[in-house]
Order: C-alpha cells, then sequence, then structure tokens
C-alpha cells in the first residue's frame, strides 16, 4: 500500500514538473537583456526604443478578472 502511495505522489510530482517547464519554455521573455542592463550600467538610462509598450487592453483585462473575483468574508470570533 505504501508503495503504491509513493508510487502516485511520484507521477504526480513528475507531471507538476512537467507542466511548470512546459509553462516556462512558452512565456514569453522579458525585454530585459544583458544588453539592456549593460546599456544602463553606462548610460544610466534606457533608450526609448528599448521599452516594450504595455498592452493596455491585457491589463485591464486581467484587472477586471481579478475584481470579479469573490472573496469569502473573513469569520468572526466571539
Amino acid at each position: 500500500m505504501t508503495g503504491i502511495l509513493f508510487l502516485a505522489l511520484a507521477v504526480l510530482v513528475a507531471v507538476a514538473g512537467w507542466e511548470v517547464r512546459r509553462r516556462l519554455r512558452h512565456q514569453t521573455r522579458s525585454g530585459v537583456t544583458d544588453e539592456v542592463v549593460h546599456r544602463i550600467e553606462t548610460l544610466g538610462r534606457v533608450d526609448e526604443e528599448d521599452i516594450e509598450p504595455v498592452d493596455l487592453e491585457q491589463v485591464r483585462a486581467e484587472e477586471d478578472e481579478f475584481w470579479a473575483q469573490t472573496w469569502d468574508e473573513p469569520e468572526e470570533d466571539w
């Protein structure tokens, strides 16, 4: 019985690890590279063309999704 539980836990950990690696691989890279950091260190600034514009529609959609979530009320101890 313990062996089956251990095997099930090992499979669960392996699947979770695979899912994390898959998400990280498909995630878009940040605009900050070693070259950009070096430029910031030497020049003390970032040129405007190096800055990636913010997708305001995506920000608005994520904010709306956040505020649409329902939250449990805290329990009062009497």
